[in-house]
């Protein structure tokens, strides 16, 4: 399913301290009031919806229309639920950068923490099997610098990552959810965002790219020697070759290593080829090359890319951040959360309400959506 579409361009700059503070605050009140109400498996949800997961970084103040609202986004819930995530029964691990690099320590670390060793080793390869996916099985020239894995105690999990391009100045998000996902490798995201479409793109997880994937498996079990054969033959012949333009010849010399790997652990399908240590970007795209060449089994190249204001915005648009209305609505929800959790829960419905309040706040502009 992919539902929903958002502008991402890439802004520089840093969360002021004091924004960040009231972010992670009011983001931990969000997600525990969603849990109080629906459970833990809802906030996966939501996290997978970017219509949902736009407007909870709009109402928790920072740039509308910026890449960084799911860095920091993201990073504000994490702190936000930092010591209470066995309370609420939701985990969350990576970030932004090397954080990023720290998932699965990170999953370890929870798993080990608060007895969940069962679901360790599954959550961390899902965890890198959807890095590994939008970064070498969908090539959209977006490289990925932001992974952050949301998890509950039962093993469920929603991923939400995002990918940069320094030439067009577009960030990508991608979010995944784990609930009723069937094929890794085949229409997987629950949603992609971004309003700026590539051209001539690399897409082996579309449907359509079925049989380019089943061919590229084939040949990566092959002995690379007669790969490597047909392969210098096409880099001899390139300036004559009519190949497509939108399929340049892969140049990386660690190639060879990978197709040698590949074919030692004889992978039984695309996913476990993805999932082979050194097949990146340019193995695949070589296999691509040469099953659309042999087999006759061109890939997809259709880019598979598909907002709510409440307290302003870090950098000024639509309008400032309101501190007092910010803190009129830290307050309302703290009550909210405070009373639920001793009992009384219909006063939940309150919490239904919040749009109605931030509608009577005087200087409160939501025409901006």
């Amino acid at each position: 399913m992919r539902t929903g579409t958002t502008r991402l361009p890439l802004h520089g700059g840093k969360c002021p301290s004091w924004l960040f503070q009231k972010m992670k605050y009011l983001g931990g009140l969000i997600i525990e009031a969603v849990i109080l109400e629906f459970g833990a498996k809802e906030v996966l949800r939501r996290m997978a919806d970017p219509y949902w997961f736009q407007a909870l970084g709009c109402i928790l103040g920072f740039d509308w229309h910026s890449s960084g609202l799911t860095t920091t986004t993201c990073a504000a819930l994490k702190e936000g639920i930092k010591n209470r995530e066995e309370e609420l029964g939701l985990f969350i691990a990576g970030g932004k950068g090397k954080t990023s690099l720290q998932t699965p320590r990170e999953i370890e670390i929870a798993g080990d923490k608060y007895a969940l060793e069962q679901h360790v080793a599954a959550l961390q390869k899902t965890s890198r099997l959807v890095a590994k996916v939008d970064n070498t099985a969908l090539q959209d020239g977006f490289n990925l610098y932001h992974h952050c894995i949301f998890f509950t105690g039962d093993g469920d999990w929603s991923v939400v990552q995002q990918g940069l391009n320094t030439s067009s100045r577009w960030a990508r998000r991608y979010h995944w959810l784990g609930e009723g996902l069937k094929d890794f490798v085949s229409e997987p995201h629950h949603a992609i965002c971004c309003d700026y479409r590539q051209e001539n793109i690399l897409n082996l997880v579309a449907k359509e790219s079925k049989k380019n994937r089943q061919s590229s498996v084939l040949l990566s079990k092959e002995n690379p020697e007669k790969f490597l054969q047909e392969w210098s033959k096409i880099k001899e012949h390139e300036t004559s070759l009519d190949l497509p333009r939108h399929h340049p010849l892969p140049r990386g010399k660690r190639i060879a290593a990978s197709l040698y790997k590949a074919f030692q652990e004889q992978p039984a399908d695309f996913q476990e080829l993805l999932s082979i240590s050194g097949v990146g970007p340019q193995t695949v795209r070589a296999l691509s090359l040469l099953a659309e060449l042999t087999y006759g089994t061109p890939p997809s190249r259709k880019d598979p890319a598909r907002y709510s204001f409440a307290h302003g915005g870090k950098d000024g648009h639509p309008y400032p951040v309101n501190k007092k209305t910010y803190n009129q609505s830290l307050q309302v929800l703290q009550e909210v959360v405070s009373k639920a959790k001793i009992g009384e829960y219909d006063k939940m419905k309150a919490f239904k309400r919040l749009s109605v309040f931030k509608n009577e706040n005087e200087g409160l502009n939501v025409n901006g959506d």
